[in-house]
């Protein structure tokens, strides 16, 4: 693969059980393209977390993808509230999710974390009533 290839998704809102599927797409496509598992695994992660975290929270949003031979590029966006306490919201089990969505076993406060912890670069920029953007990086190392 030399060029770049750019992919986008809607992520319904407060449906869970579509939640995952712009994940499972791109996990696919990384497969059809040969990429090796351990990149494929942790994209599929940071971005499945990413998705969890709009249907919970945002209402909903957008991803684009941008495959290249190198990294693979991930912008999450939604029009949700915002997160008022970024350092606050990167701590493992703090999580503002309700108690409706917990009992669904999601909100268990390691969205951000995971996120975190399966990407090579992550920057968040959030403006309370707004919404917020996730911009994630996975290194591809062959």
């Amino acid at each position: 693969m030399s060029e770049s290839i750019n992919l986008k998704y809607i992520v319904p809102g407060d449906d869970f059980t579509r939640a995952g599927e712009a994940s499972g797409a791109v996990k696919r496509k990384l497969k059809q393209l040969g990429f090796n598992s351990d990149v494929i695994r942790k994209v599929a992660i940071a971005m499945y977390e990413g998705e969890i975290n709009m249907v919970i929270h945002a209402g909903g949003g957008e991803a684009d993808v941008e495959i290249l031979p190198d990294k693979i590029h991930i912008i999450l966006a939604d029009q949700g509230p915002g997160i008022p306490d970024i350092s606050l919201a990167m701590k493992e089990g703090w999580s503002t999710a309700p108690d409706n969505v917990r009992s669904l076993g999601f909100g268990a406060g390691m969205g951000l974390p995971n996120i975190k912890k399966y990407s090579d670069e992550l920057k968040i920029e959030t403006e309370l009533g707004k919404g917020t953007k996730l911009f994630i990086t996975v290194n591809v190392s062959n």
